[in-house]
């Protein structure tokens, strides 16, 4: 299993916009695979608030962190990127792949029969090319 680093940020502000995939890098320039928001909203320029995990290419992370176990509403997969996730730890349950795009909305994105992945999200792997 790859070490990887993970950072959270607290984002100002209620109102947030979900970034451009393109856009998903650090201040220093340094390329990030995705970033997975603890809010949403019914108004999709609203979404992609509050706590915000970033995610580097190569984290491989078969258990979330205790405080983002339930807590995942909306993600960014950066450009030639790919994460997928689990519904359970250790990476078992339900898998589904995410390209470079945005997610506004995961309770939009259905998991079986008759749920979706809004808080559903209990491991995950990021990979870019």
């Amino acid at each position: 299993m790859a070490a990887a680093a993970l950072v959270v940020v607290a984002l100002a502000g209620a109102e947030a916009q979900c970034p451009a995939p393109s856009n998903l890098r650090t201040a220093n320039g340094t390329r990030i695979c995705a970033q997975l928001y603890t809010d949403n909203s019914p108004y999709y320029d609203q979404c992609c608030g509050g706590s915000a995990l970033v995610v580097y290419p190569g984290s491989d992370i078969p258990y979330m962190p205790h405080s983002w176990v339930t807590a995942i509403c909306s993600l960014v997969v950066g450009t030639r990127c790919e994460l997928t996730v689990w519904s359970r730890a250790s990476k078992k349950g339900k898998s589904q792949s995410f390209g470079a795009g945005t997610v506004p909305r995961l309770q939009e994105v259905r998991r079986g029969l008759f749920g979706n992945w809004n808080n559903a999200i209990r491991g995950f792997y990021c990979q870019c090319r």
